[in-house]
Parts: C-alpha cells; sequence; structure tokens
C-alpha cells in the first residue's frame, strides 16, 4: 500500500528544509500527489535514515535561534507530561488499529491461499504469494522503510502537524507552545486579537485530530460551537495531527488596523546618525503585520515617524527600526535623549511590498541603503516559512561602514548554503544590473524585491522591465 507524508513533515524525515524538497520537485527528482511524497520516493533520493537532526533543517533551526529575534524557546522544549501523555495514548490506540488491520489482511492472505489450493494455473500464483509472504515475515530490522516509519513515529510524540484549510498552509506544534504561537512562529497569519483568551477571536474549528486546553480562558464557547467542534488556538495545543478550519489574512487588506501604546527597550547606536531601535509590545498586543510593511511611531512629544519594519512577523512583540537622525522632531528626541523604558505609539501596518508566499522559486533581493530595513523583514520571514528555494541579497551603500546589519548578512551566509549576500558600495543602477546579469542565470526566472530611496528603486525596477523581467515577479518599495 502507498504511503505519502505532507511536505513539511517529508522534510523533517529527511533532515533537510521544505524548500530543498521543493528545488527537487521543479527538477523532476521528486513527485508529488496532492501535495504529499510517498515515502518510497523520499527514500530513493534520501536512502539514509536517522533519529538525529541533519543537513539542513538543521541549518535552518540554528540560523532561526541564532539570527531571529525570540521571545521564547518553546521550539527547543519537551511537550508537558500531560501533551507527551496523550500524544503516546494517541499513538498506541493508531498502532493498535494498523495491527488490527495487518493480522486482518494476513488472515485474508491466509484464505486467498486456501481457495488457490487445487485449483487449475493456480499453483504459480500460490507460489508467488508464498514467496512475498516470506519476504515480508523476515524484514530486517534495518529495512529503510521501517526506520523512516520509526522516526515518524518519534517525531509525533514530540511534535503535531497542523493544517489549515481552505489555504492548506501547514505548521508544526512543539514543545509546549499553544496553536497560535506555534502558527505565529511559522508565519502563517491565522486571526487573533488579545492572544490571553480573552477576544475569541482566534475561534478555529477542529475538522479533525485532538486537542488539548494548556490554558485557561474567559471567552465563552457556546454549547453549539463546542459541538461543532471550535475551540481558541490561544488557549490550546496539538496532541495529534490536526486539521483546522480557521480564517486567516491573505492579503495586506485583510490585517486590521492596530493602534498599541508600546514600549522603547533598547536603542543601539550605529555611527553618528543612526540608531537602531528596538519595541516592545503587551503581551496582549502583538503587532499583526506583513513582513516588509511600515508602521506610524509617536512618542509622547508627540514627534511622529512612519518607518519599515526589520524584524520578522514571526516574533510580533519585538519590532525593530533603523531611525536617522533626520533633522525632524522624531529623530531629535531619540538621538538627543536615548531613554529606554519610554512609551511609544505603534499604529498600522501600512504598505503592499510584502512576500509572494505562493512563489517558490529563487529570490533576489536589493538593498540600497536603508532599504534594507524591509528587506531584512522579508528575508527573515522566508526563512520563517522556508518556502523559497535560495536566496541572493545585494546591498549597496554609500561609505565603506555601512553595512550595520553586517554580522546578520554573515550569519546567514555562514549558515544557510542556499543564501548569498553581495555586499557593495556606491553601486549605480548600471552597475547593480550589469552585476545582477553576471551573477544570476535564467534571471527572468527570478523574483525581486528591492528598496531604498524612490529614484533609485524605480531605476532598478524599470531597467529590469526593459531587460525582459514580468512586471509581476518585480516588488519595489521606495522610501522617500
Amino acid at each position: 500500500m502507498t504511503q505519502r507524508v505532507s511536505l513539511s513533515r517529508a522534510a523533517r524525515l529527511a533532515g533537510v528544509t521544505r524548500a530543498e524538497l521543493q528545488r527537487r520537485i521543479r527538477k523532476g527528482e521528486l513527485t508529488t500527489f496532492e501535495g504529499e511524497l510517498d515515502i518510497a520516493d523520499l527514500l530513493r533520493v534520501y536512502p539514509s535514515v536517522t533519529l538525529e537532526k541533519t543537513g539542513k533543517l538543521e541549518q535552518v533551526e540554528r540560523i532561526k535561534a541564532d539570527a531571529l529575534p525570540r521571545s521564547h524557546d518553546a521550539d527547543t522544549a519537551l511537550p508537558s507530561p500531560e501533551v507527551l501523555v496523550a500524544r503516546i495514548r494517541s499513538l498506541g490506540e493508531a498502532l493498535a488499529q494498523k495491527a488490527a488491520q495487518a493480522d486482518a489482511q494476513a488472515a485474508l492472505l491466509d484464505e486467498l491461499r486456501e481457495r488457490l489450493a487445487g485449483g487449475a494455473g493456480a499453483d504459480a500464483l500460490r507460489a508467488w504469494l508464498d514467496a512475498r509472504r516470506g519476504e515480508i515475515d523476515t524484514l530486517p530490522p534495518e529495512d529503510a522503510r521501517a526506520g523512516l516509519l520509526a522516526k515518524d513515529t518519534f517525531l509525533r510524540l514530540m511534535s503535531a502537524s497542523i493544517k489549515i484549510i481552505p489555504s492548506g498552509h501547514e505548521f508544526f506544534v512543539d514543545g509546549t507552545e499553544s496553536i497560535l504561537e506555534a502558527a505565529v512562529r511559522a508565519g502563517v497569519r491565522l486571526g487573533y486579537g488579545c492572544a490571553s483568551g480573552n477576544c475569541g477571536e482566534c475561534k478555529a474549528r477542529v475538522v479533525s485530530g485532538e486537542v488539548t486546553r494548556i490554558a485557561e480562558h474567559d471567552y465563552v464557547l457556546s454549547e453549539r460551537e463546542k459541538q461543532m467542534g471550535y475551540m481558541l488556538t490561544c488557549s490550546n495545543t496539538a496532541v495529534t495531527d490536526l486539521v483546522l478550519e480557521a480564517s486567516e489574512a491573505r492579503t495586506t487588506a485583510d490585517l486590521p488596523q492596530q493602534d498599541i501604546r508600546a514600549q522603547i527597550r533598547k536603542l543601539e547606536p550605529e555611527g553618528e546618525d543612526l540608531l537602531l531601535l528596538h519595541v516592545q509590545t503587551p503581551r496582549t498586543q502583538t503587532l499583526r503585520f506583513m513582513a516588509g510593511q511600515r508602521a506610524r511611531l509617536t512618542l509622547e512629544d508627540g514627534a511622529v515617524r512612519e518607518l519599515p519594519i526589520a524584524s520578522c512577523p514571526c516574533d510580533g512583540r519585538h519590532l525593530q527600526f533603523s531611525v536617522r537622525r533626520g533633522d525632524d522632531a522624531f529623530g531629535a528626541h531619540l538621538f538627543e535623549h536615548r531613554a529606554t523604558r519610554e512609551m511609544i505609539r505603534v499604529q498600522g501596518p501600512a504598505g503592499d511590498f510584502v512576500l509572494r508566499e505562493e512563489a517558490t522559486e529563487p529570490a533576489v533581493f536589493v538593498a540600497i541603503g536603508d532599504g534594507i530595513a524591509p528587506i531584512k523583514s522579508l528575508i527573515e520571514h522566508a526563512i520563517s516559512i522556508d518556502h523559497i528555494e535560495a536566496f541572493h541579497l545585494y546591498w549597496t551603500v554609500d561609505r565603506p561602514d555601512g553595512h550595520y546589519h553586517q554580522r546578520w548578512c554573515r550569519a546567514l551566509k555562514e549558515t544557510l548554503d542556499n543564501f548569498a549576500f553581495t555586499p557593495l558600495v556606491g553601486a549605480g543602477t548600471s552597475d547593480l544590473l550589469a552585476m545582477l546579469q553576471s551573477d544570476l542565470p535564467a534571471p527572468d526566472g527570478l523574483r525581486y524585491y528591492i528598496a531604498g530611496p524612490t529614484t533609485a528603486v524605480e531605476d532598478i525596477g524599470g531597467a529590469l522591465a526593459a531587460a525582459g523581467i514580468p512586471a509581476e515577479r518585480i516588488s519595489m518599495e521606495g522610501l522617500g
């Protein structure tokens, strides 16, 4: 019988990234059926199965831990004893059912053999059945398929897979985290409000699978909703693999406008005229935004500036912005006072410069000066969701010491073998275009994300269009 697994689970079993599997699928090395991979096909390409984390999957986990902002370590923690016991019980029931099915199939084969006994022309078929039965009964312990299924069983104890309908998005719940926390970490934009069980905005319906409550909530589900399988994703975790019916923000228009009273946590000077501003929102008011969007910031004295968010939506409580001194009251206040713990109002999000998540082909990111802020957010989100096959970042600045996210770029390059970084100084439109044409094979099959001063961005976008790149493959963000 053909056994299939989802793309996300196949990546975990093989110890590689989803992007690696996507690349092999595009090349025809692997085939899918309704979004799933055949286990035999997976073993053909990845014949070595171990329980240790290996390869690119380990690299991605390390870069997420080292280079991306984190508010908790839920993904590295063991499940709680209650959840672990529930998962063991559920797996035990599933294995018992499989054992019963196997016994029934064995009995069916025995009956078939008896019915064939003495029948004309049936001797060859009976001999074949006996031979195949003997092969199955004497499978070696190190059989590759058995090893893969053993690893899958182990992983199901540690984490559960969640599939959202109708979108088809899939992610894993690890450790002690809630379904909502896991979704945010994976870049899946489920609807939610307070994230603490008060508002009911994160309500979703369990289509299949089992959940367990890990936190109390004040919101009251009606009896009808309970009968239909509704629960709050902020207060429940997955016991088994789940299929959930839930609302998602698919476009920027689906995100609510938010007004959050947050706090300045840290101001990092990067040279004489640049600060990295770190803002933390309350636990009950995580900012929902898409990578590449902007937020309007207002200080207590009324000074305002709208800035691109430089951090990943996977951690909406910890926001990062790049602030130039400028000649306005906002820059003057931050540079003169350098006050942390000061309250700051965050409104947004705004903007349509976002990642095309449905596109898995390699992507090229071009940052001009402080255009690195939205580009950084896009790249961190792309790594978080693990869909894009490869990344190449070109970052041009005016001065040799202008690459203020150099450590972040280096960490990505050293950890991910599908990430390339080209730092540039004083590169103009013609220089960038020439470099893109020399570095990139088949440039018309790539995705381009360009951010920086409006004039420079439009020049590069126009040059790419003139070179034959389809307009739908070019996303641009002008920063004034």
